[in-house]
């Protein structure tokens, strides 16, 4: 059987497991196979700097190509794997060849969520996940006087502070009564709610979108009440699945999210998966969970190595994500679902503030706005106060 690791997505999770094993001191051939065409890169910032800025796509590599012909680190790029077969020890990419694997490690990521709407495939509508959606977002970008969003989670308030700032007429459409919901509680949905609306953003809450109206293109949407908001750009940024397709067709355990472990393992001997594909148990917050982050993907790809090392060890973070609209920075700090407590600390008003979460008495997460110093802070009190679930579900 052959030695090597093959890993199946070539972005932060999987850059990050070659690195560690190297590191480690892995001999054996690393493989990444990517359907896409660039080197493993930087996402968070496509809907950020890199749109405003639209910047060559070498500035968000994580490293050079130099760096991953030292560390004898191969790419398949542009290549789609199209089966995997565990009992044969093998995978087969779409153009027919076949390559043998010692460890195999999923790392694909998440793909963005469409909506079952009449006239979603038409030209004007656009997607946000990787830089190629970049490429062809930003032009039309430059040519829209009329934006409308759907969706107002981060990637689509992200986009929105950016178009807004350069002058374009911006209208977010939210199917839920606050933006943010799924990743915030309501006091800092308020004030993201209000810093937009202050900047001239147009927010929509339970708006539904029924439809897109246009023939050769886009040029609105339709929604539930019967109104039709005129666009020249349609963005939707309805949130994330994760791509465990391919992992489930091999017979492996999937929901919403490829099982794995706390060691990063599949329930198939030689199969790992890491990063926003993963759903892992949590002793910290009682349950499995999926992240998309970079800290996630970084820190489960390392406790994959170390497990293909030999050298496991249990992996239950204390999550964190940030996300930056206009000249705000939201940095959060572990998992809100379940609180049971709620205080904000400061003045919202202001401008800086946080808002820290409580479940029977412990602080499971907190939202730290412009507050780099709670935010750090937070990380640190969160792993304390819930190290004592942690130890009593392992006793």
């Amino acid at each position: 059987m052959s030695e090597a690791v093959v890993i199946i997505g070539a972005g932060q999770a999987g850059a990050q497991l070659a690195q560690s094993l190297r590191q480690g001191g892995h001999a054996a051939p690393v493989r990444l196979i990517c359907d896409e065409c660039h080197l493993p890169y930087q996402r968070p910032p496509l809907s950020k700097t890199f749109l405003a800025e639209y910047r060559d796509p070498a500035a968000l590599f994580l490293r050079p190509e130099s760096f991953w012909r030292d560390k004898d680190v191969s790419f398949d790029l542009g290549t789609v794997v199209g089966a995997v077969e565990p009992d044969k020890g093998r995978i087969t990419l779409t153009d027919g060849r076949e390559i043998p694997y010692g460890t195999l490690v999923f790392a694909t990521g998440t793909s963005a969520r469409t909506l079952p709407v009449p006239g979603i495939a038409l030209p004007g509508m656009f997607l946000l996940r990787k830089i190629d959606d970049v490429v062809q977002l930003r032009p039309a970008l430059n040519d829209a006087q009329r934006v409308v969003i759907v969706g107002g989670g981060y990637i689509g308030l992200e986009v929105a502070s950016v178009a807004s700032r350069e002058g374009r007429a911006v209208t977010v459409l939210e199917a839920e009564d606050r933006v943010l919901k799924r990743v915030t509680g309501p006091a800092t949905s308020a004030f993201y709610d209000r810093y937009h609306r202050e900047r001239g953003v147009d927010i929509r809450l339970g708006a539904r979108l029924t439809g897109i109206e246009g023939e050769a293109r886009a040029t609105g949407v339709r929604l539930a009440d019967g109104e039709r908001l005129p666009a020249d750009l349609v963005l939707v940024a309805t949130g994330a699945r994760a791509n465990d397709d391919l992992a489930a067709a091999a017979g492996l355990a999937c929901q919403d999210g490829i099982l794995v472990d706390e060691f990063a393992r599949t329930a198939a001997p030689g199969i790992y998966a890491i990063g926003d594909c993963t759903r892992f148990p949590s002793r910290r917050y009682g349950r499995r969970v999926r992240l998309e982050s970079v800290q996630n993907a970084i820190d489960q790809a390392k406790a994959a190595a170390a497990s293909i090392l030999g050298k496991p060890q249990p992996y239950d973070p204390v999550p964190w994500f940030w996300s930056d609209q206009f000249d705000v920075k939201l940095q959060i700090a572990g998992l809100t679902d379940g609180y049971d407590a709620v205080e904000t600390i400061g003045d919202p008003a202001s401008g800086k503030f946080s808002v820290e979460y409580r479940r029977g008495g412990r602080l499971i997460a907190v939202d730290a706005v412009n507050d780099g110093r709670a935010h750090m802070m937070s990380r640190k009190r969160i792993a304390e106060e819930t190290a004592a679930v942690v130890e009593a579900a392992q006793a």
